[in-house]
């Protein structure tokens, strides 16, 4: 199971990883050069998440991280190749984050049905700033072209990445390959709009309740199928 866990996890996250990370770097100047890019794309997603989209801005983004404008621009000369590298960046980590945290729960399993236990793994990965920077994406993505030509090609990869391995992470849903699709849709969608919704429901218990009872509606077409 451990092998077969690993091997999902690695080839997922290997299809996700960006460009630049490929191949470790071999010289110190270029490590040196990739820890300084790893560090200004992070202070991006803190700029992200607390400003949103108009806040990552380059010269933001230098200001933030303690470097010169040129240092900047020598990494990244234009906003939107920043922008590209943050999308990359909060994909990648995300995923990372989900399957590191759901093959842990279905290793430390007792007894609790394995939909939920992804259900509550994809919740928790909502909940983190690389989430945050996503879902600010997502709605800036709407109204901003130059943005939405770069975040929906990035998403739908993304997508499409995680469809084609579910089937391996769920082998038991292999005979009902549509209804494991309609799950991973319902529950994306689902805990979307619960954190955009967040702020008018204002009560932690109804928030709750109804993502139990979206994990509990899961399972049960798991098991009625």
């Amino acid at each position: 199971m451990e092998n077969q866990t690993t091997a999902i996890r690695d080839r997922v996250l290997s299809a996700l990883q960006p460009d630049h990370q490929a191949e470790p770097p071999a010289k110190w100047q270029q490590r040196k050069s990739a820890k300084m890019r790893d560090r200004l794309v992070s202070a991006a997603v803190d700029c992200l998440v607390e400003s949103g989209y108009p806040g990552l801005t380059t010269a933001a983004v230098a200001t933030r991280s303690g470097v010169s404008r040129g240092a900047m621009h020598h990494h990244f000369p234009t906003r939107m190749e920043l922008v590209a590298a943050v999308v990359d960046h909060v994909v990648y980590h995300r995923m990372r984050t989900f399957l590191a945290d759901y093959f842990e729960a279905v290793e430390n399993r007792q007894g609790e049905p394995l939909i939920e236990l992804a259900c509550e793994a994809h919740w928790r990965s909502v909940q983190t700033r690389d989430y945050s920077a996503w879902l600010e994406l997502t709605v800036a993505a709407r109204t901003d072209g130059e943005l939405a030509a770069i975040f929906h090609p990035a998403a739908r990869r993304y997508d499409e990445v995680w469809t084609s391995e579910m089937i391996e992470a769920f082998p038991q849903w292999q005979d009902h390959w549509d209804l494991l699709k309609l799950a991973n849709d319902f529950t994306s969608a689902m805990h979307m709009g619960m954190l955009l919704h967040g702020p008018v429901f204002g009560s932690e218990d109804r928030m709750e309740r109804l993502r139990r009872f979206a994990a509990r509606t899961m399972q049960d077409l798991y098991e009625t199928r």
